[in-house]
């Protein structure tokens, strides 16, 4: 059984405002996740074609890519803002998935992967540290 004082209602908001700072973060990289990809796959010129690596996809493949990894990190974001436990673990498989994603497409676009990578570590930090229940 769990003492009265731990189901104190401000540690529980402060868990469910942390909670939602994640899903917020999480949908921000998802959003630029889905950006990223549309902007490759709409072909604009934003990507540029550096030298060759060993991997190549054609930027139409790295779009879909992108575009759908991006939705289910956006599904997932809002798993963790409603309070879903599930989010949490599935979270931090995305965005690790998500980190390998950029990194492969560095060539592509290089300031914008390294941007998207730093927010994927940022979300599996806090998704992996908050602790939902009460000590």
């Amino acid at each position: 059984m769990v003492a009265p004082e731990t189901r104190h209602p401000a540690r529980q908001g402060f868990a469910f405002g942390i909670s939602f700072a994640v899903g917020l973060l999480l949908l921000v990289t998802a959003a630029a996740s889905v950006l990223q990809g549309i902007s490759a796959v709409s072909g604009d010129g934003l990507f540029t074609r550096g030298i060759d690596y060993a991997y190549r996809f054609n930027l139409t493949t790295w779009g879909w890519i992108h575009i759908v990894v991006g939705a289910l990190l956006a599904l997932t974001a809002i798993g963790l803002m409603v309070g879903a436990t599930w989010a949490r673990m599935i979270a931090v498989c995305l965005a690790g998935l998500s980190m390998v994603l950029n990194f492969l497409s560095l060539p592509y676009n290089p300031w914008w992967s390294i941007v998207i990578i730093a927010l994927d570590a940022v979300v599996i930090w806090a998704a992996s540290t908050w602790n939902p229940r009460p000590y």
